[in-house]
């Protein structure tokens, strides 16, 4: 059974806020460290953490590296799905692709999933 999602709308924002705290980064750094000149960063990431805007894909991508984390985590709804997603992010890719394909040889159903 999937964990209780996110609120869609601001999946983005909230993880964005959730992480830069964990790192203990005000808005602030993390707009300036993407690139946001300094005046405007914290209002502008304050407005992607809100949901009062949504960051370009490109701008997200780099809100995700700075705060490293796969961009897929700051779009997942699914509180385990994104646990997961971190968790393999932080292996080398090579212990990855073994791990992600030896757990889909183990699924009673594997279907159409193939690693590329």
């Amino acid at each position: 059974m999937p964990s209780e999602p996110l609120d869609s709308p601001n999946v983005v924002g909230r993880r964005m806020r959730s992480r830069r705290e964990e790192l203990g980064w005000s808005q602030e750094k993390v707009g300036v460290l993407i690139g946001i000149d300094e005046s405007s960063s914290r209002a502008r990431i304050s407005r992607y953490e809100l949901g009062t805007h949504e960051p370009p894909v490109k701008t997200a991508r780099q809100i995700a590296d700075t705060l490293g984390v796969p961009l897929a985590y700051l779009y997942c709804e699914d509180e385990d799905v994104a646990c997961l997603l971190l968790a393999l992010w932080k292996l080398e890719p090579l212990v990855r692709r073994r791990a992600v394909s030896s757990w889909l040889d183990e699924m009673p159903e594997r279907g159409t999933v193939h690693l590329l």
